[in-house]
């Protein structure tokens, strides 16, 4: 992905230049940060064998919205805290898509997205309170994109096969009308679109409007198959589904400076294809889907909601201990691993034991990317420092006694501080 947006053929800066009006600010922003993830020039740790004296460094991760490295672990990691943290009950995958002549309509009208998702929870939350009187959880998240990469909003919700009760009980569903819902999903869809435009916006956007009712008379397109097997495994497939990014990997297969191609499903015919298209093309289909500023694609609702979460846990538990029936098994909340803990549980390998003589690494030192300039942010001892020194003059060209002594005195005298706290004395090498 790298190659194709920065390698010596500039794809992305020659794409700003011819674009660089159109593009929102936060694009700029996620692929700067995706072009320097991993770069030691950013900032980095320095971690040292307590035996052989074996110098590892890893470098700071950019941790963006756009980066398929950092996405594809957070998806697995957030994944696994929603496996464990949601009620342990049968779960139904449900997603809401809309007629694919009101796509473009989204996507020049970003700011309808967050009510887009509202909209559909809110039908699935007033179907289960009229019906049964309870209040379900729900997860939900937005995906942009189709297989091709193409515009295509539509909402993943991960529901509860049954619902809460004010004094706690549990209510057991395994029904969802779809007929119902899918003529609801169409005329609220229409609804908000008509409401939130202004008026020379509505005119334009009419037509579209009438054929996508005309075109679909049973409503919306809405699917919630019915999921089958270990509960942990639903959860397991469906988190990782909902927080998926817009392309794997792999499914990219040939990039020759000018032409990308990829691999895509089509949901149509049920064929895998592929698709070659200009690295202008690509570039342009891919950063569409980034969210804007602020934006979260994943929400909660009902009692997964994050106010009231805690609280439903221990109202069900009370009622069940009040019955004595162990119905819904609640669990506790887990901690998100670190990068260490994710490749040791990953790949059976411990990045802290040093391959040559088998002892542990020690965490030595830290540079930061500061103003400008890489800066060591903290050092165990004086070697450590001078090593770290020397990193950075081998980095980029600039010896860290250019600094002004001013400004290098204040800096040591924040770490003093930071480290010891004030008042003490602590010699540590600096």
């Amino acid at each position: 992905m790298k190659r194709i947006f920065f390698d010596e053929n500039r794809n992305w800066d020659t794409f700003v230049r011819k674009y660089n009006r159109r593009i929102r600010p936060v694009v700029i922003k996620e692929i700067e940060k995706f072009g320097h993830c991993g770069d030691s020039k950013q900032g980095f740790k320095m971690l040292v064998c307590e035996g052989c004296h074996d110098v590892r460094i890893v470098p700071y991760r950019c941790k963006g919205r756009f980066c398929p490295t950092c996405s594809s672990g957070e998806t697995e990691e957030w994944s696994r805290l929603i496996e464990e943290d949601v009620l342990q009950v049968n779960h139904r995958h449900v997603v809401f898509t809309i007629d694919e002549g009101l796509r473009t309509v989204f996507q020049r009208h970003r700011g309808l997205l967050k009510e887009f998702m509202n909209e559909a929870v809110r039908i699935v939350q007033e179907w289960f309170q009229k019906k049964f009187k309870v209040t379900p959880g729900i997860i939900a998240g937005l995906h942009t994109f189709g297989a091709r990469l193409n515009f295509n909003p539509h909402v993943h919700m991960l529901v509860t096969m049954g619902g809460m009760k004010k004094n706690g009980e549990w209510k057991w569903y395994d029904y969802i009308p779809f007929p119902m819902l899918r003529k609801q999903w169409q005329t609220v869809v229409m609804k908000l679109i008509r409401r939130s435009l202004k008026e020379i916006e509505k005119k334009k956007v009419q037509p579209l409007l009438q054929k996508a009712y005309t075109a679909n008379g049973e409503g919306f397109y809405v699917y919630a198959p019915k999921q089958k097997g270990n509960v942990k495994e639903q959860l397991k497939y469906i988190g990782r589904y909902i927080r998926r990014p817009a392309i794997a990997l792999h499914r990219i297969e040939e990039y020759d400076g000018q032409y990308v191609s990829f691999r895509y499903h089509d949901k149509n015919d049920g064929q895998e294809k592929r698709e070659k298209v200009t690295v202008e093309e690509f570039i342009s289909r891919l950063i569409v889907h980034i969210p804007d500023e602020q934006f979260k694609t994943i929400r909660y609702y009902g009692v997964y909601s994050r106010r009231i979460k805690a609280i439903c846990k221990k109202v069900i538990s009370a009622w069940q201990k009040e019955v004595r029936k162990m119905i819904v098994k609640i669990k506790r909340t887990i901690c998100r691993r670190n990068w260490e803990q994710r490749i040791k549980e990953g790949t059976g390998t411990d990045l802290m034991v040093c391959p040559h003589c088998k002892c542990y690494y020690e965490y030595k030192g830290e540079v930061c990317h500061k103003e400008g300039q890489l800066t060591i942010k903290w050092a165990s001892c004086r070697t450590a420092r001078a090593y770290l020194e020397r990193m950075i003059y081998d980095l980029t060209g600039i010896k860290t006694s250019e600094i002004s002594p001013k400004e290098e005195t204040s800096k040591k005298s924040k770490e003093v501080r930071r480290l010891t706290g004030d008042g003490q004395i602590c010699l540590f090498g600096v």
